[in-house]
């Protein structure tokens, strides 16, 4: 709790038994107030250790719903928990969860709604060993990004996101992609309806454990962010409608 508001903790898992008590352990109970873990069907115990950690909210997903579908879960018992303030936490430690504090004063103290734990800001991509392609890949759409949606963010595809309640409930994040690119698509209804985007630099880990996916998924993922980045374009200039971004 930070004054008067709640901060509940994210996380949306998959196959992190491996890290997830480490991850636990780190975030700062002083101002959350409870801790959300998803599980989209994990093949090893993460279910297991996330009981045994005694984490109260775990939800289960009987089939595999995909990592945005796995984030709507995490976001739609966040609000239906109450909680005024939501942090996406990776359970795969590849960010430092004692960023949380950080991120949750912004936006409790009306700084900015949304807040984004940044790798490009300062030298935490490489240094933590982000591979030669794929900061250059986030660099080239980032920029592309900036471009089509007339923002300045740093990056638009950390995995470590904090948000206020407000703003999750005035987009339709439920009508967004399964897949990775739920991301970005939530980035620019956010944009759309006319908020702004805070940014904290953040210090990342690459290794076994840690989440990524293969050249194949994100080649598939970069044309999915081109694609959004032009439809918000698009709809901006009304010669294109979308379900993403309905007309005001």
């Amino acid at each position: 709790m930070i004054g008067s508001k709640k901060v509940v903790v994210v996380m949306p898992a998959y196959n992190a038994e491996k890290t997830l008590k480490q991850t636990y352990d780190e975030i700062p109970f002083d101002i959350v107030d409870e801790v959300i873990l998803t599980d989209d069907c994990s093949k090893d115990n993460t279910v297991e250790e996330a009981g045994r950690l005694g984490i109260k909210e775990v939800l289960v997903h009987e089939r595999n719903k995909g990592y945005g579908g796995n984030q709507k879960t995490c976001y739609n018992r966040a609000l239906e928990l109450g909680a005024d303030i939501v942090i996406m936490l990776h359970p795969d430690y590849q960010y430092t969860p004692k960023l949380i504090a950080s991120m949750a004063y912004v936006i409790a103290n009306d700084v900015y709604p949304v807040v984004l734990a940044s790798r490009i800001l300062g030298k935490g991509a490489r240094k933590g060993g982000m591979p030669w392609i794929k900061y250059v890949a986030n660099r080239i759409l980032t920029f592309i990004q900036n471009v089509l949606l007339n923002q300045k963010l740093s990056e638009y595809h950390t995995g470590y996101r904090a948000f206020s309640a407000e703003v999750l409930r005035a987009i339709d994040y439920n009508v967004d992609s399964d897949d990775f690119v739920f991301d970005n698509e939530m980035l620019a209804q956010i944009f759309w309806a006319g908020y702004e985007i805070g940014e904290v630099t953040c210090p990342t880990k690459y290794f076994d454990e840690a989440s990524s996916i293969n050249m194949v998924r994100s080649s598939i993922y970069g044309l999915g962010v081109l694609r959004v980045s032009l439809v918000y374009r698009l709809c901006k200039w009304h010669v294109y409608k979308s379900k993403l971004f309905p007309k005001k």
